[in-house]
């Protein structure tokens, strides 16, 4: 069977997974295929803290994720975060151009390979409002990383987090509980996104310092807020604001 071929059977079995179990089983078919050993699947948060929260799914060594958990390295692993400055798959040994490295992050990756974990390829997960997340596959150390195969990885890896959500019910709000803004007040709340003041927004916007205002306030009684600055969260987090609109005028 080609690659392509294999492609598109594992992305089919990855979208139709009605478990963790059957994710995690697809995944290590994925890794013997393509010439990887080990996945880890997961949210880059304090994965004990937020157990059963957080989306976390891993064939590593025991030994490691036990020494991952206890050092709550989900939050700073620097693998992690070199996930947060890029769009597409990297590999680790790639790292050290894409972040500063501590000597904490040297000594994690060191002991990472102590433990049987050499180079690896991640594809970063990062939807806006919720947590910071990945896909990582990993070799042993010594092994040479299958280069030819990494275009698929990074397909399959984007669609086992998509498949991840779904089962962890990252999205499970129900819509009609999501709080509505009129068009005006989704306007100022941009603008105090965008740094603007009360008299500043109604400039833009053609309304009164008083109106902006009582736009804004009916806003945080609609979000059960009393902050802007909670606003705001709570507006990017349900898609009401996206950091697109903030950001890109």
């Amino acid at each position: 069977m080609g690659m392509h071929s294999n492609m598109q059977n594992f992305v089919g079995r990855v979208m139709s997974v009605e478990t963790p179990e059957d994710l995690a089983e697809t995944l290590r078919l994925v890794c013997d295929r393509v010439g990887f050993q080990y996945f880890a699947l997961s949210h880059h948060v304090d994965l004990v803290r937020f157990a059963g929260q957080a989306i976390r799914l891993t064939n590593y060594p025991d030994r490691w994720v036990d020494y991952y958990d206890a050092n709550a390295l989900g939050a700073s692993d620097p693998v992690h975060r070199a996930s947060h400055v890029t769009s597409v798959g990297f590999i680790w040994s790639h790292i050290p151009a894409m972040i500063q490295l501590t000597t904490r992050d040297q000594r994690i990756l060191r002991l990472g390979r102590e433990q049987g974990i050499g180079d690896g390829f991640t594809i970063p997960a990062n939807v806006p409002g919720e947590a910071l997340g990945s896909c990582s596959f990993a070799s042993e150390p010594g092994r040479l990383i299958p280069y030819a195969n990494l275009p698929v990885l990074q397909l399959i890896g984007a669609f086992a987090f998509e498949a991840a959500r779904r089962l962890w019910s990252v999205r499970a709000v129900d819509p009609d509980r999501v709080p509505r803004l009129t068009d005006r007040q989704r306007d100022c709340v941009l603008w105090v996104a965008r740094g603007k003041g009360d008299w500043e927004t109604g400039r833009i916007l053609g309304l009164s310092k008083q109106t902006v205002e009582l736009h804004i306030r009916h806003a945080c009684e609609r979000y059960g807020v009393n902050k802007r600055t909670l606003l705001v969260i709570r507006t990017l987090f349900d898609g009401t604001l996206t950091f697109g609109d903030i950001f890109w005028r």
